[in-house]
């Protein structure tokens, strides 16, 4: 086959995929809820291409990213709702709307690129429109949780929560205050434990995490670059645990958690040292 740059050969071989009888099993078990987490993972991976300054994987990271548009939107055409068209013209058209002062309107018009308000007050018009268009009870125009977008990353979401709320003075005025707050989280997730009740325990991790988020912010920390420094640390390590095994002539698995909890005290000390491979 030979490769295109035409959108519509990829529009075409989604088709194949999702076509019953001679296309890909798994492509044809999808369906909006399956395919969202590896949409949002595709975001991001489109965003540590670009922290890594890698283009040539940024070329990539946006054809998989794009592919989940196609993907979304195959089925949705699927089922008589839209096509990837109907995508394409939402977009152009909002894209139009929002920059008055660069576009005409239909009467040659273009808006001075000095008006102020120009993109807050549109948005707010399409969130009013998408509100009633779905039937949903629409927020306070003035409510100081508003303009926070509910599709962004949850850390980033309660973030930005908090940073609103706290401009009301919705807030504690000392880390150690946050401190204290996660401490009853957590005697909190421990009585669920002991009740034994998933549903509370979730909802208490969530309560857990969110108090985390917001001592990351009075600390002056990134919550999802915290994490994932703690993430590439936890994979130092657990590394380190691996390797140490194999010197051994053993593998995680035969190993007892006293054995790797050891190694990985031993791993943790090599980097304080400096020491660490």
């Amino acid at each position: 086959m030979t490769p295109s740059r035409d959108i519509s050969r990829l529009i075409e071989i989604m088709a194949q995929l999702r076509t019953p009888g001679t296309g890909c099993p798994w492509d044809l078990e999808q369906d909006f809820a399956t395919i969202a987490p590896y949409t949002i993972e595709e975001a991001f991976e489109v965003a540590e291409a670009i922290a890594r300054h890698d283009l040539e994987d940024l070329r990539d990271e946006l054809g998989d990213l794009l592919l989940q548009v196609v993907f979304h939107s195959r089925i949705a055409e699927e089922r008589g709702a839209f096509a990837f068209g109907d995508v394409v013209e939402a977009v152009t058209r909002k894209m139009i709307r929002r920059h008055p002062h660069v576009f005409a309107d239909a009467d040659g018009n273009i808006a001075p690129s000095h008006v102020e308000g120009v993109w807050d007050r549109i948005k707010a018009e399409e969130k009013a429109e998408r509100a009633a268009r779905r039937g949903a009870v629409e927020e306070p125009a003035n409510s100081v949780l508003a303009g926070v977008k509910a599709g962004q990353p949850a850390l980033s979401r309660a973030m930005e929560l908090q940073r609103k709320a706290s401009k009301v003075g919705f807030d504690w005025n000392d880390p150690r205050e946050v401190l204290n707050k996660i401490r009853e989280e957590a005697d909190e997730i421990e009585a669920a434990l002991e009740r034994g009740d998933k549903t509370e325990m979730a909802e208490e991790t969530g309560d857990l995490m969110f108090a985390l988020v917001n001592l990351a912010r009075h600390t002056g920390a990134d919550p999802e670059m915290a994490l994932r420094g703690t993430n590439a640390k936890f994979e130092r390590r657990f590394a380190y645990i691996e390797r140490a095994l194999a010197a051994r002539g053993q593998s995680p698995e035969a190993a007892t958690l006293a054995e790797m909890d050891a190694l990985w005290n031993e791993a943790k000390a090599a980097e304080s040292a400096g020491t660490a491979r």
